[in-house]
Parts: structure tokens; sequence; C-alpha cells
């Protein structure tokens, strides 16, 4: 579909609707190799080739972006009381319609996809997807049989039910860690499911959506654009507790 040269380059992130008017009337922004004309200039984003001050231009229909989420900071595209993910976001990666797919608690950390991919998100949160989410939760105790038992066939708690989930601790972690799979992301749902066999979650991390793991080499408050094989990723899933799905020692 046809767009504005000016409203193609601002989606872009390319510069600001004004500072785009500037760069076409100073000769600096051409289409297919012919210098444009007007910012109302129409173009065919993806088809045709856009350059300014001599750089090409990656159209990018839709962005997906990983991020590290830190403690402290809500999963919210705005807020009047506390910094969001969106707040965190670099200017060349900020564009408007982001938001964050999934919400992870105030204080929980990990793995987090912003996009303004609205179907996307859909697809990936659904449960009918089964796309499950790995996090690693530092608990009051360790976890029992009876914990085990109790994730997987399925947690009433504060009358929300919760479908079946995979709960294990791995050999050489601390006494009070334990890993979680679950395929839902339901109000506080690890931290309640917790609740209801009687622990309580003293931190949370996020550490794998389907078989896109956090990126090791982010920083909390980090983040990175998605290449199509990652995102796909997310829909490639594994069997929950599968040795393949299991954490590695990168993710923690």
């Amino acid at each position: 579909m046809p767009e504005r040269l000016d409203k193609f380059l601002t989606s872009q992130n390319v510069c600001s609707r004004k500072e785009a008017g500037k760069l076409v009337r100073a000769g600096l922004v051409q289409i297919n190799g012919v210098q444009a004309q007007s910012p109302a200039q129409k173009l065919e984003p993806g088809r045709d080739r856009v350059t300014a001050e001599g750089q090409e231009i990656l159209y990018r229909q839709y962005l997906y972006i990983m991020m590290h989420k830190p403690a402290g900071v809500l999963s919210a595209t705005e807020d009047r009381q506390a910094p969001t993910v969106l707040d965190l976001l670099p200017p060349a990666l900020s564009r408007r319609g982001l938001f964050p797919a999934g919400r992870l608690d105030k204080n929980t950390t990990g793995l987090l996809i912003i996009t303004d991919d609205g179907d996307f998100a859909h697809r990936m949160l659904s449960p009918k997807s089964h796309v499950y989410k790995l996090y690693r939760a530092l608990l009051e105790r360790p976890v029992s049989p009876e914990d085990i038992n109790a994730f997987a066939g399925g947690i009433s708690q504060g009358g929300t039910a919760f479908a079946p989930a995979k709960l294990y601790a791995l050999p050489g972690e601390e006494a009070n860690a334990a890993y979680v799979e679950i395929r839902e992301g339901k109000f506080h749902q690890v931290k309640r499911m917790f609740q209801a066999v009687g622990n309580q979650v003293l931190e949370l991390k996020r550490l794998k959506i389907g078989r896109l793991r956090l990126d090791p080499s982010l920083e909390p408050g980090q983040c990175k654009l998605l290449e199509a094989a990652e995102t796909a990723a997310i829909f490639q899933q594994d069997m929950a507790g599968s040795a393949e799905n299991s954490p590695s020692p990168g993710d923690v």
C-alpha cells in the first residue's frame, strides 16, 4: 500500500516528520536511486529502495524486540508513577504502537518480547498455541514431590484454575531454586501457584519462550531486535520438561 515518504521515514525511526521534510528539501533522500522531490511523495514500503543521507533504510513492517527486563520496571506502555519497559528502549528501537507482548510482574526479571504486531502477540500468548514459558524461581523452601505432583495435576488458587505445569529442580542448583514451565499467562500465575502449595517466590526470572532463550549477552535493561528465525523459534515448541527445553548454564 503506498505511503507518504515523510511518514515512512518516521515509521522506520529515521527522523521526525519535520526533520524528514528538511532532509527531502536538502536533496538527501532518494527513492530507487532518484532524488525525492517532496515529503508527500508516495512509495511502496518493502518494494521501493529508500536511502537517507546515503544510508539504505531496511524496512520493517513490525518490530520484534527481546528485552532483558530488570526488576522495578513495569511491563506497560506508560505509567505516571514508575518507569516502564518502553522507557528503556533506545531511540533507534522506539516507535509508536509498541507494547509488551505479555507481562512480567514489576519485580520479575528476564525475557520479555516487545512488538507492534498484535496478531503475533495474540498467537504467542494464547493457551491454544501451547507456547511454554520457562521460569526460574528462588523459593522460601525447596520443592517437594508433592508440589511437583500438584503442579502436574493443575492447581486452583483464589477461585482461579491453572492448567497443568511442569515443576522441577536441577542437581547442582541452589537448594531453594526450581524451574516452572507454563503455557498460560494469568495474573501473577507462578507466584500464585506456589502460594497454593504453601510456598513463596522470593525471586522470579523468565528464561525462555518456546525455543527462544534469553540472550545471555543482554544485561538487565538491554534489548535487541529479533530476526525472523528467532521469532519463529517461539512457536517451535519442545515437549515441556524435555532435555532440550531445560535450562543451560548460560541461562542463569
